[in-house]
């Protein structure tokens, strides 16, 4: 591929927006080495196959040869992103943030090099910013522009408040921007002003103006809701092979496409001819979907993983068999209550974990749907397999 056409496909597959973006291509075409920034606030302790979005376009600019700056957020998690929220988030404490972001490294190390990866904390610099020095970046922004927001002004008209922190978080960001020099900054659609303002307090440090670079949203295994934790419909990255592969398996027809465009770094010419095929009805999305999963645990678990994995799927779905191997689980007792034994199988973490999955006609016992939770369970001298949900089987004996 031409260095033309890397360009191309670095500004377009899964881009939703580019500012600016003519600017930015010659910068490219220079030869340049660009600082490419992307800042992530340790909200939570897991990456996600959203986070992965601007992850592998991070990992593009890296193979280019320019440096990629992993910006940890110890110090803005504290405050937390109002982008998008309908109320204040609530204040995470520094050893909540501190337990959080211990992994973020070795996630993300899943997709970039991390030898070649610049990794920052703000605190380095928010931990010394004087009250003075905090005064005068308040001054580069004024306050009608930040009540500008699409979603502070929602939150207004619905009677809501906005707390004088919330309102400072993206003047934070954007003098991140400032402390790493960007060149580029990258982030979701859903960050467009955090982004911008970062433009607009470089420009008000006597900077050049960083180019941005929004990457896509990508939606949650429920097909509707963007993928996160709190909405728990998402992927993550540490995720064990099986259960990365079912959850691929889970989504809409409607996103197979999509998500091997944001997710996997299959070409796209495969992709648009998958969509042809499909489109026409000459290729099953159950089969497509088979080939989506399989890329993208091979991103993160390598081929034989993924080859395990598949057989595993088709094992447990297509020809609807118990696995080959599975947990064993030895007990003293013969007689058990279903909740008690669930909880002994490490099947459920609690009896009201346990009792609410049952209810749900979640558990089975030798192929046997077991939905009263009186159910006592007399095991046999043979044992027996105990089934939670549609991929988690344990095998229980005396």
């Amino acid at each position: 591929m031409k260095k033309i056409d890397h360009i191309t496909e670095l500004l377009t597959r899964g881009v939703a927006e580019v500012i600016v973006k003519e600017h930015l291509e010659k910068q490219i075409q220079s030869g340049k080495n660009l600082r490419i920034k992307f800042g992530i606030d340790p909200t939570g302790n897991l990456l996600h196959l959203g986070h992965s979005v601007a992850l592998l376009k991070l990992k593009e600019f890296q193979d280019l040869g320019h440096t990629v700056i992993l910006l940890i957020g110890d110090h803005t998690a504290e405050i937390g992103d109002p982008s998008g929220r309908s109320k204040e988030r609530v204040p995470l404490t520094k050893d909540e943030i501190k337990k959080n972001m211990v992994s973020y490294c070795a996630q993300a190390g899943r997709i970039l090099t991390m030898k070649n990866v610049e990794v920052r904390y703000n605190s380095e610099w928010y931990n010394t910013l004087g009250i003075m020095a905090f005064a005068d970046l308040t001054s580069k922004v004024t306050v009608q522009q930040i009540l500008q927001r699409a979603d502070f002004k929602k939150r207004l008209k619905d009677g809501g408040d906005i707390s004088a922190r919330e309102a400072f978080y993206p003047l934070l960001q954007g003098y991140d921007s400032v402390m790493l020099k960007a060149d580029i900054e990258l982030g979701g659609t859903d960050q467009k002003f955090n982004l911008l303002m970062g433009r607009q307090i470089q420009k008000r440090y006597h900077q050049e103006e960083q180019d941005v670079v929004m990457v896509s949203l990508l939606e949650g295994t429920d097909g509707s809701a963007k993928m996160s934790k709190t909405a728990d419909n998402y992927i993550a990255l540490t995720e064990e092979p099986e259960t990365m592969y079912g959850k691929v398996m889970s989504i809409p027809d409607s996103l197979i496409g999509r998500y091997f465009k944001l997710a996997t770094r299959v070409p796209m010419d495969e992709i648009s001819a998958i969509e042809s095929s499909m489109k026409k009805n000459t290729l099953n999305p159950r089969d497509a979907k088979m080939h989506l999963a399989h890329e993208i645990v091979t991103l993160y678990h390598g081929t034989k993983k993924a080859q395990e994995a598949e057989k595993n799927f088709i094992t447990l779905f297509q020809k609807k068999e118990v696995p080959d191997e599975m947990p064993i689980v030895r007990v003293t007792k013969k007689e058990w209550n279903i909740l008690d034994l669930l909880v002994e199988a490490k099947l459920a973490s609690s009896k009201s974990e346990a009792r609410r999955v049952v209810e749900q006609g979640g558990v089975s016992a030798n192929e046997t749907i077991i939905s009263d939770v009186k159910t006592i369970i007399a095991l046999a001298s043979k044992g027996m397999i105990l089934k939670k949900g549609k991929r988690h089987f344990v095998k229980i004996v005396l």
